[in-house]
């Protein structure tokens, strides 16, 4: 099995010894091993301790149990192809009861992890942990024009790993923002692939959500294969979930699905140890207060509450930095009670006219658009006091993309003059006037 190194700074999950070290009722470790070998068609004891990611010992007392329960017979000939281990296969009993199983849950392969388990993992990888310096979070930013009054602002924010409100006119970068906060975090996780709550499994790991850190390979040479972690978690980079107005309350609930009957973890939850970013606040089906309503309890307590199908409520871990993007001002959506709930309010303006330039010369030269200097005369001078001089961050790149098509499609070098710059101009606004119908 390919192995993964542990992550710098965060201390990696054990993996168990012992059956009585997986705190799984017998039953669910007993119906997982038979439903794997049934789907897997697995018969030796390394390839089924693979598809449960479980230790090979660990692996060997659950075979053991399930002979004792003659659910499972030695085939009584070695598999050449696996270091002549001896073959193992379901008997009539055990095929009878992996079926069954299957029909009560059709999750199968990796041992799922206990809640009280991963909570205690959850600590000890806390983002609450990561302190974050000012070179640091600046290297992050690299790519941005930022004012040193901002990085003042988000660096305590995102060291006390709690709640932001970001909110400012659109355009300059909020998104942008959230990224970089996301890459200045740079340490690695340790994500379950499934967590067991009151006997129900529910799926966390997610490759959408979740950059698996490169795995670390076997030394062939090497005379025994050593786990340095339990192999039910997945090594990830800090993970960050970002939603916009297509989010909606019910997202924020735990999944069934009534054919596997297993669930999937709600988006928060996957963004456990990381990042999520509710973007565009305002534009969501659902009021903005009743968003934030929901979070009151996780933001303030650091604990979720989710529910299973039966209507059992029960408590998760809350370890997210939840960064909340909206261009509206924020006592237009959200009453007084709930903002004092956000804890980091920080206001992202546009640049001022140095900024703005430097944003457009550094978009120029990355596209490789010749700067020229009456041109910026010119949109100085005479365009923006057309608009009061509001600089937005959105618009070099907006201004220069616009002047790359049209050199494009006349077939001539990209260049920059006044006459493309009032082209690109009549692009970025509508013209206020009425249309007849």
């Amino acid at each position: 099995m390919n192995m993964q190194a542990p992550a710098t700074g965060v201390q990696p999950p054990p993996p168990p010894s012992t059956i009585e070290d997986m705190r799984l009722p017998p039953v669910m470790m007993r119906d997982i091993l038979l439903k794997t070998i049934f789907r897997k068609n697995t018969n030796t004891a390394s390839d089924i301790a693979t598809a449960l990611c479980l230790p090979r010992a660990v692996t060997q007392e659950l075979v053991d149990t399930a002979r004792e329960q003659r659910l499972l017979e030695a085939t009584g000939t070695l598999n050449a192809n696996s270091g002549n281990e001896m073959g193992f296969q379901l008997t009539d009993a055990g095929k009878s009861r992996a079926l069954d199983a299957l029909s009560q849950s059709e999750y199968f392969g990796a041992m799922p992890v206990p809640l009280a388990v991963y909570a205690e993992q959850v600590r000890r990888q806390s983002i609450r942990n990561i302190q974050i310096t000012r070179d640091e979070l600046t290297r992050a930013m690299g790519h941005l024009v930022l004012p040193d009054s901002l990085l003042d602002h988000l660096g305590p924010a995102v060291s006390a790993g709690r709640s932001i409100l970001m909110y400012g006119p659109p355009g300059n970068g909020k998104s942008s923002i959230s990224n970089g906060i996301r890459d200045a975090l740079g340490d690695k996780i340790y994500v379950p692939r499934a967590i067991e709550y009151a006997g129900q499994v529910i799926t966390v790991y997610d490759p959408i959500v979740h950059s698996a850190a490169e795995a670390e390979q076997d030394d062939p040479n090497a005379l025994r294969r050593r786990r340095t972690f339990d192999a039910r978690y997945v090594r990830c980079e800090r993970p960050t979930v970002i939603t916009g107005g297509e989010l909606t309350l019910d997202m924020l609930d735990l999944v069934y699905n009534p054919t596997a009957r297993t669930y999937q973890a709600p988006l928060q939850f996957k963004a456990t140890g990381g990042i999520f970013i509710v973007d565009d606040l305002g534009r969501q089906s659902e009021p903005p207060q009743s968003l934030i309503n929901r979070w009151i309890v996780p933001l303030e307590e650091g604990k979720d509450i989710l529910a299973l199908q039966s209507g059992e409520k029960f408590e998760v871990p809350f370890d997210t930095l939840a960064i909340f993007s909206t261009n509206f001002h924020p006592n237009e959506i959200f009453d007084q009670a709930a903002l004092r709930r956000i804890f980091y309010k920080i206001k992202i303006d546009g640049p001022c006219q140095a900024d703005f330039l430097k944003i457009f010369a550094m978009v120029a030269k990355k596209k490789k658009m010749p700067l020229d200097e009456a041109s910026l005369v010119h949109l100085i001078r005479k365009k923006y006091p057309e608009i009061n001089n509001v600089y937005a961050n959105y618009q070099p790149i907006f201004l220069i993309d616009q002047m790359i098509a049209i050199c494009e499609f006349e077939g001539i070098q990209y260049q920059m003059t006044p006459e493309l710059i009032e082209r690109a101009w009549a692009n970025m606004f509508v013209r206020e006037e009425e249309i007849i119908h």
